[in-house]
């Protein structure tokens, strides 16, 4: 197979590094800024399903680490598997959140804008749920 047609979407938020890894990371949480996930994700074993039109799509994520990748792989109802790279750095005393957008074989131009446009919005959510609702230090997430 040929290389994919990618797009990096990325955004700063104004929240130390870790703290911005330590809530992307966790799946429970997904769902507070991540638009696809909005039904929940219930955990089976070392995987994560989340129900939706299409139907259950399982997730398997990397494990927690020290470099501030989320990388995880989603495991559709009709066999494929997509590999998304998800990466929190650190950007001055802030972070740096970056989503490798692939275009999968047989999906349109606008398809794929649509997909980078909804990777960039959630992305703006959770900017703002950390940077505007968790504002001063007494309300960080845990």
């Amino acid at each position: 197979m040929a290389t994919l047609t990618t797009r990096i979407v990325h955004l700063s938020i104004d929240r130390p590094w870790k703290e911005v890894y330590a809530f992307a990371a966790d799946p429970t949480r997904m769902p507070q800024w991540a638009a696809g996930l909005a039904s929940g994700l219930r955990q089976d074993g070392d995987e994560w399903i989340a129900s939706g039109p299409l139907g259950d799509v399982r997730v398997k994520f990397a494990q927690l680490n020290d470099y501030g990748v989320i990388d995880h792989v989603v495991m559709l109802p009709d066999g494929l598997e997509v590999y998304n790279a998800l990466r929190v750095t650190p950007n001055g005393d802030g972070a740096e959140v970056a989503f490798t957008v692939l275009k999968l074989p047989g999906m349109t131009d606008a398809e794929f804008e649509r997909d980078v446009a909804a990777v960039l919005a959630d992305l703006k959510t959770l900017k703002t749920l950390l940077e505007d609702n968790y504002g001063n230090n007494n309300d960080r997430p845990s």
